[in-house]
Order: structure tokens, then sequence, then C-alpha cells
């Protein structure tokens, strides 16, 4: 399945998850890119809009991330790789990894205006929607698990448009519920399946995330 943009796939979510319109809804953006699709869901579940601003560590010469850090300071390591080789990165790399740890962490909070910043407040006792606009693999999911799990909320719902075999096997394991409307056997990149690639970034994000409830009324009951 391939989608015109971001903004369509994320209004065949949003009908997918209609039967949260009457239930206490927060929306989060796991990217700038979901933020479009989350948009689509938040607006017509009535539901409110943030983002879970992260940041990856990556060691030198690996494609892959180590680790991600959130805005709130959560650390998590990337499972993809074995507990025997994180056990060894984490020791060789111990200095690099705080100092890139507590770097990113600097950067974020530069970033994030008070009005988009994510709040625990604002998740207790909801229905949390993680919402991606495409997942190559699971670790995206570990980094939100890992912030929302010292957090009392009533449901973890996972959304995507699109996703590879393994993240959706990750998606069972962290979800109370999900809903792909597309999963890849052979994941390629997230842009390959969208022919509109424009995504929101900086003041643009924070201004969608403020103003989402203003534009509750645009979308229809049916």
């Amino acid at each position: 399945m391939y989608f015109k943009n971001r903004a369509e796939a994320g209004r065949k979510l949003a009908k997918q998850l209609q039967k949260y319109q009457k239930e206490n809804v927060a929306v989060v953006a796991l990217s700038e890119g979901s933020i479009i699709v989350a948009a689509q869901v938040a607006m017509r579940l009535h539901g409110s809009l943030s983002m879970l601003l992260t940041e990856n560590i990556n060691l030198p010469g690996e494609p892959d991330a180590i680790a991600a850090v959130t805005s709130e300071g959560t650390f998590t390591k990337n499972h993809m790789f074995s507990a025997g080789q994180l056990e060894e990165m984490m020791i060789d790399y111990h200095t690099f990894i705080e100092e890139q740890r507590i770097q990113r962490f600097h950067h974020m909070n530069m970033l994030m205006t008070h009005d988009g910043e994510i709040k625990k407040d604002n998740l207790r006792r909801h229905v949390v929607i993680l919402v991606s606009d495409g997942l190559v693999n699971g670790f995206s999911l570990d980094v939100a698990y890992d912030y929302l799990k010292t957090i009392a909320i009533k449901k973890l719902v996972v959304a995507t448009p699109v996703a590879s075999v393994p993240a959706v096997d990750r998606m069972h394991l962290v979800a109370d519920e999900l809903y792909c409307l597309d999963v890849k056997p052979n994941y390629i990149n997230t842009n390959h399946y969208y022919d509109d690639n424009n995504v929101p970034t900086g003041e643009n994000i924070n201004r969608v995330m403020k103003n989402i409830s203003m534009n509750w009324r645009v979308v229809p009951a049916t």
C-alpha cells in the first residue's frame, strides 16, 4: 500500500480508531513526519496532540543507534543488539555515550517550546495512541514504552500506516491494541511509501500541536 501523503494515511488510520472518539484520548507522535499522521487522528477523535521528542545515540562507525534519549531524560538501549554486544559497547564507549546523552538532552530542550512539550499529567488515565508514519523496527516503540511505563495510562494503542514484520512483532509486545494498514516483508524506508514527503519542522510542528483543538470541528462525524 502506498499513500499520496501522510495526511491521507492519517485519515485512513483515524477511521479505524473511530471507537475511541468518546474516550479521553492523548495522541502522541513519534517523529516529525508522524505529526501529520497523528494530527488527523487527534482531530477525528477530539484528542490532545503532542510529540515524544527523542534523539538517537550512535557510536562511531555504527549505522544503528545503540540507544536513544527523550526530552525527559529517559535512556533506552537498542535491544536489537544482543545483550553481549550492548554490554561490550556500553563499557568501551561509556564516556562517549554519557557525553552524547547530555548533549542530546540539552539540544531537545532547546528545540521544543512549552506548547509542544509532552506532559505526563496530560497522559494519565487516558487512552494513549502512539502514532508513527512508518515503523522500520521496534526501537522507537521501546523508547516510548520506557517513557510511558511510569505513567498510569488507561490503555496503550499503537497506530501506523506501514510497518515491517519485526516492528509488528514488537507492537504486539508493547501495545494493548495495534493498528497497521500495511505490513511490509521487505521494508525499504518510510519515505518510499509516500508520494509527498514534505513534513513540518520547528515552529510549524508546535503550531499544529497548539491549535489541534481548533480543528476538531472540521472532522466529519460519520
